[in-house]
């Protein structure tokens, strides 16, 4: 590698200096509502997490979205078994057709029946 080589090299990889009224300006412009961290980080050719640290540096947190889904409790039961189930709900599945004609279809009907009905009906 020649000297101007490493000269160039050392060039490109030169630190930027951001000054204060810059840094403040673009942390400004990420905490705008449906501004994006990220984003904003590319736009100004930055790293998020410098971005980040910015914020930290003018003790200002990232918005965190608004609205968020609360979360709920769950309970995981054991499988039921088709005799503790009621029997009109199991394996019951309704179609409703355009005309709102109905038909109701339980987990024993055969696979070829039901596809001579739905065909029967297309037509």
């Amino acid at each position: 590698m020649s000297g101007s080589d490493g000269v160039r090299a050392a060039l490109r990889r030169r630190r930027r200096s951001w000054s204060l009224d810059e840094k403040r300006r673009i942390v400004d412009e990420s905490l705008a509502d449906g501004a994006s961290i990220a984003e904003v980080a590319r736009h100004y050719d930055l790293n998020a997490n410098q971005l980040f640290t910015w914020c930290r540096q003018f003790s200002v947190e990232p918005v965190t979205p608004k609205e968020l889904a609360p979360i709920l409790p769950v309970t995981i039961a054991p499988d039921t078994t088709a005799a503790d189930s009621d029997l009109r709900s199991t394996g019951q599945m309704e179609i409703v057709l355009a005309e709102g004609d109905r038909i109701i279809v339980w987990a024993d009907v055969e696979t070829a029946a039901l596809s001579r009905v739905v065909k029967a009906l297309r037509r």
